[in-house]
């Protein structure tokens, strides 16, 4: 999938991302950490992506939350810190398949199982402080 690179092609996928997040926040304290780590990052994704377009580049492909964080770090200054807050949220389990599929966890765990001791409310604080990082970075181009 090639995206074509502009601010509103980016605002378009910030909107996204503020709707996974709102989702995000709605399973909170339902017994379903998964699906909170899962929508978190899915909002994170979307939010990178956003930050890539407005710089004017092509979103090719994967390149996974960290892949997306380093580089926007690296070539946008204002960004320092990106890397070890999206590293956080990975190390409490945000990812798109361990939070989906029995195969990521020991038989016969499931992931609605795997994940009990994930503070929801602190990933979805920390999210929500990247997702406006990125928003802010997106209205200054």
């Amino acid at each position: 999938m090639v995206l074509t690179p502009s601010i509103p092609e980016a605002l378009r996928w910030l909107c996204q991302a503020t709707s996974d997040l709102q989702a995000a926040s709605n399973d909170i304290l339902h017994s379903c950490p998964n699906w909170v780590l899962f929508k978190v990052h899915q909002a994170l994704e979307k939010a990178l992506v956003a930050a890539v377009l407005c710089r004017g580049e092509a979103f090719v492909g994967q390149r996974g939350l960290m892949g997306m964080a380093q580089r926007l770090e690296e070539e946008e200054p204002e960004l320092r810190g990106l890397i070890l807050d999206v590293q956080w949220l990975c190390d409490c389990g945000v990812d798109s398949k361990a939070t989906q599929y029995p195969s990521y966890h020991p038989f016969p765990m499931t992931p609605s199982e795997a994940f009990p001791s994930v503070d929801e409310e602190e990933v979805l604080k920390q999210a929500q402080k990247v997702l406006v990082t990125l928003k802010d970075h997106v209205g200054r181009k």
